[in-house]
């Protein structure tokens, strides 16, 4: 010890003690940033913890208020395709060799197979060639040829279930995650949780196809048990939202001076009567309508769309006019989320009307027939509506899905010339913010009857979509009738696989 130089021991003191000191402060700081974190919620933590009901606090005066999500989102916008009617998987996304090798031939195990419309028949192949698309080389039918052109910025899931072969029941159960009417729609828990990005439009809107609404009607947008400011919005490009036009004789003048006294009154009440939740939110409703009547018909006017993005999504078709009905649906759905507008569904296909398959996916008599009705008017829109969407940016904060109630059986039914229902395995696709993409995840069988390879639920389905929101699917709540409901019921688990990064 008497040998070392005491400049030495001072230095080694001296270094020691920055050390020590920079240390602390890295640990210090460590907390900090950790403590800030948690705060937003942003930590790598599991997503499928447990924890306490999150109820977000709604404003009776203002419920669509915006309100932050439980942690860092990956988008902020979903847009939602939905093909009612059951959009055969194995004519559109999910190739299968095997059953064009044994077409023809009967399913194995499947002798006494009894479905939806009775019994089945023989293997049968699609009518329509797949090829592979893009870099990624993904299967995809030529039914769908212009949406196969996006196949590398698409994650599809092909081992979806459903708990029913049934099309109204099926389309509550992916609008709401229970077969039973009544339920709050997805949309509506998006908006209760997060509210909106837009004074003057609403937070969600519902689009339904020219040909009608689906199925289930408003259960597909319904608000349930939830306040009904979070109802989705039903209008189209062809059918706009009803009196938003003040009547004849009623200047814009008078209009104003009238709502003004009204606010008035209003508002006096609630002074007296803050409790008064209903009346609020009523107020909001129509202060709300009032706004619309000058951003709505902006909004819906295609006149002011140049003619190469009609054009691009087949708008200007004069051979098809469902086609290009559908696709002035797709360019409102495209400014409406350019708009801010939270959750848009868009469906293509409407309830059953005019004979078998003719005004949606429901392909049990001709399917080929049917589909080669369906296939033109789904596919270039929506290309169209991904192309303008991924150029103008969107896609960077909005998460597109693409879905259906269920799938169809890889038979003909005995007797007909189509497939019948089959809640055993079928195929959606996510894309935009968020999205590992090009990705595939999980598979039916070598036939596509049954889900085999991570065999996912629309719970699970609907977890993903909110985690990517940034909302816990367990802990997101409304306490109704005694009960701490939420989208997923119980159920549920995030589809970590298909979330980029």
């Amino acid at each position: 010890m008497s040998n070392i130089d005491p400049r030495e021991l001072a230095g080694r003191h001296l270094l020691s003690r920055r050390a020590s000191l920079g240390n602390m402060a890295y640990g210090l700081s460590s907390v900090a940033l950790a403590g800030l974190l948690d705060q937003s919620q942003i930590l790598a933590e599991d997503v499928e913890a447990e924890g306490e009901p999150i109820r977000p606090k709604v404003l009776a005066a203002n419920p669509n208020a915006r309100r932050a999500s439980h942690f860092l989102p990956k988008a902020k916008k979903v847009l939602m395709i939905f093909c009612s009617g059951a959009c055969s998987h194995l004519d559109t996304f999910d190739y299968k060799p095997e059953l064009i090798k044994r077409d023809g031939q009967p399913l194995p195990g499947g002798n006494d197979l009894v479905t939806f419309q009775g019994k089945q028949g023989n293997l049968t192949r699609s009518p329509w060639e797949f090829k592979p698309r893009g870099e990624s080389g993904k299967m995809i039918s030529s039914l769908v040829d212009h949406i196969g052109e996006h196949a590398d910025d698409m994650a599809f899931i092909h081992s979806l279930t459903s708990k029913t072969n049934t099309h109204g029941p099926g389309e509550n159960y992916m609008s709401t995650g229970f077969t039973l009417d009544g339920f709050p729609s997805i949309g509506a828990w998006v908006t209760y949780a997060l509210g909106s990005e837009v004074d003057d439009l609403p937070a969600f809107v519902a689009i339904s196809d020219p040909r009608g609404t689906p199925q289930s009607s408003v259960n597909n947008w319904g608000a349930g048990f939830l306040p009904a400011a979070f109802q989705g919005t039903d209008f189209n490009a062809s059918k706009p939202i009803e009196n938003l036009v003040p009547p004849k004789g009623v200047t814009a003048q008078t209009d104003l001076k009238t709502r003004s006294f009204l606010r008035r009154l209003n508002e006096r009440h609630l002074a007296r009567f803050p409790e008064d939740t209903q009346l609020a939110a009523r107020i909001s409703s129509y202060e709300l309508a009032a706004r619309m009547q000058l951003s709505v018909p902006e909004v819906g006017d295609m006149s002011t769309e140049p003619e190469h993005i009609l054009k691009l999504y087949g708008a200007d078709d004069p051979q098809n006019t469902l086609k290009a009905s559908f696709a002035k649906n797709c360019i409102l759905a495209r400014r409406l989320m350019e708009k801010g507008v939270r959750f848009v569904q868009l469906f293509n296909g409407s309830y059953q009307t005019g004979g078998e398959g003719t005004s949606n996916w429901d392909g049990h008599k001709q399917l080929k027939n049917q589909y080669s009705v369906h296939g033109p008017i789904l596919d270039q829109p929506v290309a169209g509506l991904l192309t303008d969407m991924k150029q103008r940016g969107l896609l960077e904060d909005t998460l597109v899905v693409w879905t259906t109630e269920f799938g169809r059986m890889p038979t003909f039914q005995a007797g007909a010339s189509g497939r019948d229902h089959n809640p055993s395995g079928f195929s959606a696709w996510m894309m935009g913010a968020g999205v590992k993409a090009p990705f595939e995840y999980g598979a039916t069988d070598e036939f596509g009857y049954r889900a085999v390879e991570n065999v996912a639920t629309v719970y699970d389905f609907h977890a993903t979509i909110l985690h990517l929101l940034g909302l816990h699917h367990k802990r997101l709540s409304f306490y109704h009738n005694g009960i701490e409901r939420r989208l997923t019921d119980v159920h549920g688990h995030v589809i970590k696989d298909v979330i980029a990064g």
